[in-house]
């Protein structure tokens, strides 16, 4: 990521001394992106990025494939699959297990005294991503 901001702030100062044009620096900077199906949800992730995802049964440290990459945007441009591309896998390094912040369940039915309440802390895995790669 600090390379990113760096390669930003290069460019923004080159633009302001009409060193680039706007079009020339679009067409030089790609974004590999992927984006991965788990626990029924889909999560668009670079490499370095750090997600939340739903509780994984692996150690702190290790490392997981996600193998269910819906899509892929590389130098070829924009690769979906249907469902599912083939040979695309992302890495990512698990970083730690923990619990959401606590949502509260509250039942109620007027004029009958029923009331019930009932706290809920989902739990996840933190993990960042280390290589999107494409076969």
């Amino acid at each position: 990521m600090q390379v990113k901001q760096d390669f930003m702030r290069v460019l923004s100062a080159a633009l302001e001394h009409d060193v680039l044009t706007r079009r020339d620096w679009e067409e030089e900077v790609l974004l590999v992106y992927a984006i991965i199906e788990n626990g029924g949800k889909q999560y668009k992730v670079q490499e370095g990025d750090i997600v939340f995802v739903d509780r994984l049964a692996a150690e702190e440290g290790s490392t997981v494939v996600f193998d269910k990459v819906l899509a892929v945007s590389g130098e070829n441009g924009l690769n979906v699959g249907t469902p599912f591309v083939a040979g695309a896998s992302v890495t990512a390094k698990v970083i730690e297990h923990g619990k959401d912040r606590k949502i509260i369940v509250f039942k109620f039915k007027p004029k009958k005294n029923y009331r019930r309440k009932q706290g809920h802390r989902q739990p996840h895995t933190k993990v960042q991503i280390e290589k999107i790669s494409v076969q």
